[in-house]
């Protein structure tokens, strides 16, 4: 059994309320390595609630990344007022900004002051179709509406204001819940979207079959995760 299967069936002090996607998660159950934490949260649901609304999304594509260790990571190097959230503790949204346009979302794991998280990469929408369809008119079909990280926080309407949430606290405007767990043959794993370092690194995590993953492109060339 793997460790976010275990730290998602262990024994916790659990108070929040279930909902249609399930109950959010505690911060104990995010604090685990990136690698882990990766699995953990295929078919989990991120919701997002904004003066429009709220916007849920299953997740279906995310990647891990770790700090010091990880040549791709923003901790490589150290820490910086930019990823001062990537160093914990877990639970928390780490919001950046790329290519000066678009914004990533990750969630913080691992034990505080330990650096890691997971990106974000594309997922399905389960609740505000309508506020989604609204946020992202140009959309071919349900499938694209969340499909790559920038588009994903677009539909959910997380930008900069963002960085840092809670997600483990149910006033929150940006909410992890556990969804349902994704059988393990329908996993698949692979190398990282785009990055410049460790692009044969199997940190991407994706559910096969799903239409929201996106299309894999190798990494190369130096650009900003």
């Amino acid at each position: 059994m793997a460790t976010g299967e275990r730290a998602r069936e262990g024994e916790q002090d659990i108070t929040a309320e279930t909902t249609t996607h399930g109950r959010i998660f505690t911060r104990a159950e995010l604090a685990l390595d990136p690698v882990d934490l990766a699995e953990l949260l295929l078919g989990a649901v991120i919701e997002s609630t904004g003066p429009d609304g709220t916007v849920a999304v299953r997740l279906v594509e995310v990647e891990a990344y770790r700090g010091l260790d990880d040549p791709a990571s923003h901790c490589y190097r150290g820490r910086t007022p930019r990823n001062a959230v990537m160093w914990g503790p877990a639970g928390h949204l780490y919001v950046y900004f790329v290519y000066g346009m678009h914004f990533c979302a990750n969630v913080v794991g691992t034990e505080d002051g330990q650096p890691g998280a997971v990106l974000l990469r594309a997922g399905e929408i389960v609740a505000g179709a309508e506020i989604a369809r609204a946020r992202k008119p140009a959309a071919r079909g349900s499938g694209e509406l969340a499909k790559g990280p920038a588009i994903l926080t677009s539909v959910l309407g997380i930008d900069r204001e963002q960085n840092g949430v809670d997600l483990t606290d149910p006033d929150s405007p940006v909410r992890l819940l556990t969804g349902a767990r994704v059988p393990s043959e329908l996993i698949r794993t692979g190398p990282r979207v785009g990055v410049a370092m460790a692009m044969e690194t199997p940190w991407r995590f994706w559910i096969d079959g799903s239409p929201a993953v996106s299309t894999y492109r190798r990494g190369g060339r130096k650009r900003p995760r």
